[in-house]
């Protein structure tokens, strides 16, 4: 009786939906393009097949199989997306590698004109006719993107209209890495065309935010999602009590830095649903999220991008395509002998394309289905910036390039907004920036954790690898189904994967994270002072300020007093000692007049090291010293590292003055309270934005 009913219902839509269709010189346009490029693109895959598969009246034969094609598809893809929500994420990986050449495979069956194809040439033949398609919309449009977003539009239109969803909601899509002068450059040079409309019509407006210390993603995201300000050291940071490194681009690692500091009430909580992101903001429904890392076969948005036809497959050729675009970037950066550069081969040819084209394209998915179904808020981030940064620099013109697509997605989302039923605000938010440099390796010649090792002479364990950049590789091979319902703390830490083994004692442990690092002393629980490290180990500290490329070293006294000092000079921020406040030159001089109280709260975090390194910044040439292998580096002082970017709409109340992360957490907060999506008891843990700060 339910599944009748159910049946009716649909029924039911699915004729009104055809009652209130009417033909649009856009829909005839839409239609007649896909009928051309599949047309070509199937005529070209047969004559490649070995065999003679079409006969003398080859064009009529292939109109023909291209329309039962199209028929086809639009009558199997909604069963293949069925099928792969019940199978989960088996089921997602075989219908994005098989459903295009099922569809053909019937399609070739109906059409007794063109000889069958075997399986293998089957499976080659439909993947020979999304390459040629790809090839050809890229051809028309200088991207397929907009022939993407306006499948993933359609869907979603279509789910709207089965849902009975209405009211305001918020969508707040991260900009990963990206600095707000760098945005308002790119506004200026046409680079981001509906950003920039958007800001030139008054509808919403373009604002900084200083990050502090560390700048790095998951501080910025504890910060944003969670209002956390004090747990996040770094990217990775040696946690004394665990005996090990905790690293963020871990699924396991995230979840126990998550559960450290949630309070199940985050940004998310009240319905909302978290999108690649590291930290899920306590949302109930998260996808391709770290610290819950699941590769969604059972959420709907993933399922449609695996059995569509410009989903999974047409992500897979264009990666294919970003692999040879990296190649030839990364070689005339060599022949033109760009410095500073990093060497780009080995894994990052291939992650770029997964970050760029299949995770994008992914989030891109599954972020329409939620809007379409209503979900009150969501949060997505897109690392397609910082991946490519990293390597080629932040203001590097292969950087630049990847503006194009995320501004394509935003201006996606803002007509997606306008056709479901929940009236979605668009807010835009980085985590921090990037500063370009030469890394210590390339300028000292050795790595900050071999100088150590020489400079105290005894072994020392380091984490220097740039891992972030792995990030979205490890989040894509999780596997597993959703979670619904926000999980409490203790049973992230029961239902995480199993951790990595405990990195191998030393006396120190080097952990580096961009420009900066931690140094841990193993041996000793707890934060040490400064007269412990000296005692412990007497050539450090004079060792770590004569090396050229460091910038700053900072340590905690036994009085409370945080020293930084260089080769030329120490400053002391707060304590009540009886020595010196300073001597010799300002060594937080280069970074600006927010150094010190941005180093002074990094010295009230969760497992700071017991010495503090930053990379030297040379303000002249606007560069750091980054302590891994990446031209583009973050997570210390200098340059625009801590200059993070909220676009948000012009009738929202911010503040006046200089906004932090914890500024932006609230306004955010606030803006759902406003909304209606946020419980009315959570407002008394919202104060006034001003008297918050």
């Amino acid at each position: 009786m339910t599944g009748r009913g159910s049946l009716s219902r649909r029924a039911a839509l699915a004729g009104r939906e055809i009652a209130h269709w009417r033909p649009s010189l856009r829909w005839l346009r839409a239609v007649l393009r896909s009928f051309v490029v599949s047309f070509l693109a199937v005529a070209v895959t047969l004559w490649l097949v070995p065999g003679q598969q079409v006969p003398e009246d080859g064009t009529r034969s292939v109109a023909t199989l291209v329309l039962v094609v199209l028929l086809v598809g639009a009558l199997l893809r909604p069963i293949l997306t069925r099928l792969t929500v019940i199978t989960g994420v088996l089921g997602l990986l075989l219908v994005g590698f098989l459903a295009q050449s099922v569809v053909l495979g019937v399609a070739l069956a109906l059409v007794p004109s063109i000889e069958p194809i075997d399986f293998p040439e089957l499976v080659l033949a439909a993947w020979g006719v999304a390459v040629v398609a790809a090839v050809l919309n890229w051809v028309v449009d200088a991207s397929s993107g907009e022939v993407y977003l306006a499948q993933v539009l359609g869907r979603a239109v279509r789910t709207a209209r089965r849902t009975d969803v209405s009211g305001p909601g918020l969508l707040v899509v991260q900009l990963d890495g990206v600095a707000e002068p760098l945005l308002r450059q790119a506004a200026a040079a046409g680079a981001i065309p509906f950003v920039t409309r958007t800001l030139r019509s008054g509808s919403h407006v373009l604002r900084g935010w200083h990050t502090g210390v560390p700048s790095t993603t998951p501080a910025g995201q504890a910060v944003l999602l969670h209002g956390e300000e004090h747990a996040i050291p770094a990217f990775r940071w040696y946690d004394k009590e665990r005996g090990r490194v905790l690293e963020c681009s871990r699924p396991a690692d995230a979840a126990v830095a998550e559960a450290d500091f949630t309070t199940g009430r985050g940004l998310l909580a009240d319905g909302g649903a978290s999108v690649a992101n590291l930290f899920s903001g306590d949302a109930p429904f998260r996808a391709l999220t770290m610290s819950d890392a699941k590769l969604t076969g059972s959420e709907p948005g993933a399922a449609q991008f695996a059995a569509s036809r410009s989903g999974f497959v047409r992500s897979v050729v264009l990666l294919a395509g970003q692999v040879v675009t990296e190649w030839y970037q990364c070689r005339r950066q060599r022949y033109r002998d760009v410095v500073p550069r990093v060497p780009r081969g080995g894994s990052f040819v291939f992650l770029r394309g997964l970050t760029t084209v299949v995770l994008k394209d992914l989030s891109v998915a599954i972020v329409a289905e939620h809007m379409a179904r209503g979900t009150p808020v969501v949060y997505v981030d897109f690392v397609d910036y910082d991946e490519v940064a990293h390597h080629a620099g932040p203001t590097r013109p292969e950087s630049m390039r990847t503006f194009e697509s995320l501004d394509r997605a935003l201006q996606f989302f803002a007509d997606l907004a306008r056709e479901v039923g929940r009236d979605y605000e668009i807010a835009v938010v980085s985590d921090h920036g990037q500063t370009q440099g030469s890394t210590f390796l390339q300028l000292e010649g050795r790595t900050l954790a071999e100088a150590v090792s020489e400079i105290v002479e005894v072994e020392v364990g380091a984490q220097e690898a740039p891992a972030e950049v792995l990030g979205p590789a490890n989040l894509l091979a999780a596997t597993g189904t959703p979670t619904h319902g926000a999980l409490r703390p203790h049973r992230l830490l029961n239902r995480r994967r199993a951790a990595p083994a405990p990195v191998a004692e030393s006396p120190v442990q080097v952990v580096a994270s961009g420009s900066i690092a931690h140094l841990y002393l193993t041996g000793r629980p707890g934060r040490l002072h400064r007269e412990d490290v000296e005692e412990a180990l007497p050539a450090l500290l004079p060792g770590l300020r004569a090396l050229e490329h460091v910038g700053v070293v900072l340590t905690r006294c036994r009085d409370g007093a945080v020293v930084v000092e260089d080769a030329g000079g120490l400053r002391v921020l707060g304590g009540s000692g009886a020595g010196p406040d300073a001597w010799g030159e300002d060594p937080l001089a280069p970074y600006g007049p927010l150094a010190a109280a941005d180093l002074l709260a990094l010295d009230g975090r969760s497992h700071v090291g017991d010495v503090v390194v930053l990379g030297r910044y040379d303000p002249h040439l606007g560069e750091v010293a980054a302590f891994e292998e990446l031209v583009g580096s973050h997570g210390g002082l200098g340059g625009w590292q801590t200059e993070a970017l909220l676009v948000h709409p012009a009738g929202w109340a911010v503040p006046d003055g200089p906004l932090r992360g914890g500024d932006v957490h609230r306004l955010l907060v606030r803006r759902l309270v406003d909304l209606g999506l946020r419980r009315a008891e959570d407002e008394v843990v919202v104060p006034d934005l001003e008297a918050a700060r």
